[in-house]
């Protein structure tokens, strides 16, 4: 009686593994298939630990932060008007709307400030 189906072909008996180069050359290739289609395994989540060199003292009040923050946007205001000054075309347009991004971020910190309850 003839056979209609082929046998299956025999299986290779050899591992992947049998050599150290393979190990390698199949954990290379692990690493690399991880970073394109699984790149959270590849990342530890890193403990952020925040810089001591400068610090705001914790006691300040927030009334005094606000008025510091708002202080501040409005010199970076200043100087990246004066900046956009010398530019021209596409460059001054780019820093024009970082000014105008700093003043709406000044608008909403004083809105703060007059929401702030005065405590002395």
């Amino acid at each position: 009686m003839c056979k209609i189906t082929p046998n299956p072909p025999d299986a290779d008996p050899a591992s992947p593994y049998e050599s150290l180069d393979s190990r390698k050359l199949h954990e290379a290739a692990d690493r690399a298939l991880d970073h394109y289609l699984n790149p959270s395994i590849l990342k530890s989540p890193v403990a952020r630990k925040p810089s001591t060199m400068f610090m705001v003292a914790p006691d300040i009040r927030d009334e005094d932060l606000l008025t510091h923050t708002c202080e501040s946007l409005a010199s970076a205001s200043v100087m990246t008007s004066d900046f956009a000054g010398y530019l021209e075309g596409p460059h001054r347009h780019t820093a024009m709307a970082i000014q105008q991004i700093i003043m709406l971020a000044e608008l909403a910190v004083n809105r703060m400030l007059d929401n702030v309850k005065v405590s002395k």
